[in-house]
């Protein structure tokens, strides 16, 4: 697919996470100058994610000054406040990583219309790899169509996931997950940046993927690439809402199935007081369903509390 060919708004979005990689490139050759705060325990933010994220949204809201602004370090604060079009921007997933010179992070950008992904890009600047989907064209890797892998056994399956490290996170049950997910697979991987991630899903090098504890911003772009390379994204439940649930399933159609009987006695069900007023930002296609049918699953109160909600 020739760049001239894409959407003109998937052109305007790789335009802008191409800038972000570009200033990111060029911070990772002096990280001992840089300036890190701390959001919360191990969670850390530096000026060049707040950079980036400034020339992503000076870019989208050069070329579409009506659209809304999802932002992980400034929320909501730019952009029309009530468009229908809504872009969803990680300026840069895997801080910690880029932080250690560990070069696995990635610029993630997604446009949402109505609540539903239409343009996504994923941005690996130290690869100079891009990932990007537009709803109903198909995923793709530079210029390469991406397709989700053909494993059917999770005995032959590599699955990658992501940690909890946030004060608060169930640790514990992480913990029972992982025991349960590593019996069956062939091998686990926890590179630390949820976007690419999904991407690695998408491209096959992945046979799935999961995480608990995810923002939108994390997610978004990576949903779309994934559902446009032919594989399926839901919550441990095997149903389209993880975006609420803070919890994320993806794969090709096989291992997804077979991962989501695993995880969903570990589904954590939010109370009604938890759950988000608003209508959700973020919509996919609804995956398939689980191999069994299941009501809700209730777990015990977590020990070390539970997720902030969305």
């Amino acid at each position: 697919m020739l760049q001239t060919s894409l959407h003109p708004m998937l052109n305007v979005a790789i335009k802008a996470a191409r800038a972000a990689g570009a200033l990111i490139n060029r911070a990772s050759l002096d990280l001992e100058a840089l300036r890190i705060n701390t959001k919360s325990p191990n969670d850390f933010v530096t000026e060049v994610d707040h950079a980036a994220e400034g020339v992503i949204i000076e870019t989208l809201l050069g070329a579409y000054p009506d659209h809304g602004i999802l932002a992980e370090e400034s929320g909501r604060t730019h952009g029309a406040k009530h468009s229908e079009y809504v872009w969803i921007i990680d300026p840069l997933d895997g801080t910690t990583n880029f932080i250690h010179g560990l070069p696995v992070y990635c610029v993630s950008i997604a446009l949402a219309h109505r609540g539903v992904v239409q343009q996504a890009v994923v941005y690996d600047p130290t690869r100079n790899d891009l990932f990007y989907a537009t709803k109903g064209r198909g995923a793709f890797l530079n210029d390469r169509r991406l397709r989700v892998s053909k494993r059917t056994r999770m005995s032959d399956a590599l699955i990658g996931t992501g940690f909890p490290f946030r004060r608060g996170d169930n640790f514990k049950r992480y913990v029972k997950m992982f025991e349960e997910v590593m019996q069956h697979c062939a091998g686990l991987r926890r590179p630390g940046a949820a976007a690419l991630d999904l991407c690695y899903v998408a491209a096959g090098h992945y046979d799935a993927f999961f995480e608990t504890g995810l923002q939108p911003w994390d997610i978004a772009a990576g949903s779309l690439i994934i559902t446009e390379a032919g594989g399926l994204i839901g919550n441990f439940t095997g149903e389209a809402d993880f975006l609420h649930q803070r919890e994320v399933v993806a794969g090709n159609p096989k291992i997804y199935a077979q991962l989501v009987t695993l995880l969903s006695p570990y589904s954590r069900v939010i109370k009604e007081d938890e759950a988000p007023a608003a209508a959700p930002l973020v919509e996919v296609a609804a995956p398939a369903p689980a191999p069994k049918k299941r009501g809700p699953v209730r777990l015990k109160k977590d020990e070390s509390g539970s997720d902030a909600p969305l």
